[in-house]
């Protein structure tokens, strides 16, 4: 009976520290399970903290001048490396987008840029835009010398600067000049003679039926270019010209110009000076009336050309014979006089559309958004824009935040480029992508004749860095592929682009 009893009794005497140890387990796996929440809890807390105050500036004031935040870099130092993974939330175009967002000192819409002296009223700007001279408002620019700290001195005028020296533009500058307002395509703000609501350029052509092949309206004889020179070799060639100014006058000059020059085969087009870019209403009457324009002037009159072999060019006195050559081979073979005016039927060049296009944004607005970028562009020199992080690695991918608008138009729109496709590509499909998507309505629609409006996809001519003149950005400026473009977006933080959709 002993014997028996003898395994119980054993058993019960190791139960207490079995129970004992039972708890002591739970125990020990709560604490855990305790100790696991509050390290989550303090995980939370601790991400909040650096997204929410380890702001760039923080950041800056800690370690210095930083260009670059690395969403997730923390992870590795003080985190598990999942961190970035795991805890940041969005995108990082999101966290771009909010930590970009610095707001500017001046709104231009509560306080629209005031020119003193006068301007066009504008139906449309895209920027608050003021001109006048009865405001005690002190003006961000005005139209004389010498201005008083804070205000531009601004040129303006579409006069040849053979005539008036001081519409050379590094003259203008010398003279103390801020802005310069002319027709070269180099000055800050060009004002040419061309636009789609002056000139009706894809009118109809009408039949040729004057006998002379060439038509002349020429008053100023005291030009100081070989025009009245051209016009004589050509009569010495055998081109029969009417002449209605009172140079080489010869028929009756009480016409209406352009209806007129719808007659004849060719026009005359000899401006009074040979400047570049100062290409006046000659040139663009004979394109409206379809009729050839012979051209003594601007020596890159090719450039102002819709279609490469519209226009005839005397360059110099020595040309007037083979250019008179032409005109009689020309005058004589219909299809290859009608192949110069194929433009009119099939449109022009989209260089020409992006260079007429410039004007559908009249000169004084343009003068405002420039005044307006400029005045950006000096805070953005300040702490709080140059803490700008602009860009955003997680793991391997850096995504950089550049800017871009239409020309003539001055607010930005945010572009998002990724560093595993750093391309011009890339880039400009990213701009119509963005444009696209928010309906963006070019800025030329409604000022093109109708035949030229098209329908509403966007086509992109040309994208530049904000800055250039309209010459470098119409006719000359390009990126030297995808190295060159990269390296600029990784030295330029939160580039500036404009953008022509044509």
């Amino acid at each position: 009976m002993s014997n028996s009893n003898a395994p119980n009794k054993q058993w019960r005497n190791w139960l207490p520290l079995f129970v004992a140890l039972v708890v002591i387990a739970e125990f020990s796996f709560l604490v855990r399970l305790d100790v696991a929440e509050k390290a989550n809890s303090w995980a939370d807390s601790f991400y909040q903290f650096t997204t929410a105050s380890w702001s760039t500036s923080k950041l800056s004031a800690d370690h210095g001048d930083v260009e670059e935040v690395q969403l997730g870099v923390l992870s590795g130092e003080l985190l598990s490396g999942d961190f970035d993974q795991g805890f940041v939330p969005g995108s990082c175009e999101e966290w771009l987008e909010k930590e970009d967002s610095v707001a500017y000192s001046r709104d231009f819409d509560n306080e629209p840029i005031f020119v003193h002296g006068p301007g066009q009223e504008l139906k449309s700007c895209s920027i608050g835009c003021k001109f006048g001279t009865d405001s005690d408002k002190k003006p961000d620019a005005a139209f004389r010398l010498p201005q008083q700290a804070g205000t531009a001195s601004v040129l303006r005028s579409m006069e040849s600067a053979q005539y008036y020296a001081e519409n050379n533009i590094t003259l203008a500058r010398r003279r103390g000049y801020d802005v310069v307002m002319t027709t070269s395509l180099s000055s800050d703000v060009p004002v040419g003679y061309f636009s789609w609501a002056e000139y009706d350029i894809m009118a109809p052509v009408q039949p040729k039926t004057e006998n002379a092949l060439a038509a002349a309206f020429i008053s100023n004889c005291g030009a100081r270019n070989f025009r009245l020179q051209a016009l004589e070799a050509l009569e010495r060639a055998n081109i029969r010209i009417d002449s209605y100014g009172s140079c080489h006058h010869n028929r009756d000059g009480r016409v209406d110009k352009v209806e007129a020059l719808k007659r004849y085969k060719f026009s005359l087009a000899f401006e009074n000076s040979n400047e570049e870019d100062y290409v006046t209403e000659k040139f663009f009457q004979s394109l409206v009336a379809g009729s050839i324009p012979v051209v003594v002037g601007a020596p890159n009159i090719q450039d102002f050309a819709p279609s490469p072999n519209s226009v005839l060019h005397i360059k110099e006195i020595k040309d007037a014979e083979s250019i008179a050559n032409t005109m009689k081979y020309l005058a004589q073979n219909p299809i290859a006089y009608n192949e110069s005016l194929r433009w009119k039927f099939e449109g022009p060049s989209d260089a020409f559309k992006a260079l007429v296009d410039m004007a559908a944004v009249h000169s004084s607005c343009r003068l405002c958004i420039f005044l307006a970028s400029r005045i950006r562009e000096r805070e953005e020199q300040s702490p709080k824009f140059m803490k700008r992080p602009c860009k955003c690695t997680r793991g391997t991918e850096t995504v950089y935040h550049v800017y871009v608008r239409e020309r003539g138009r001055f607010e930005m729109d945010s572009i998002f480029l990724r560093s595993s496709n750093l391309s011009l590509k890339a880039f400009e499909s990213a701009i119509l992508s963005r444009f696209k998507s928010v309906k963006h309505v070019p800025v030329w629609k409604e000022e093109r004749p109708q035949v030229l409006r098209g329908d509403d996809e966007l086509k992109l001519y040309k994208v530049y860095p904000v800055g250039l003149t309209q010459r470098q950005a119409v006719f000359s400026f390009r990126f030297n592929g995808d190295t060159e473009f990269k390296n600029y977006i990784q030295s330029h933080p939160c580039a500036k682009f404009e953008a022509i959709f044509v």
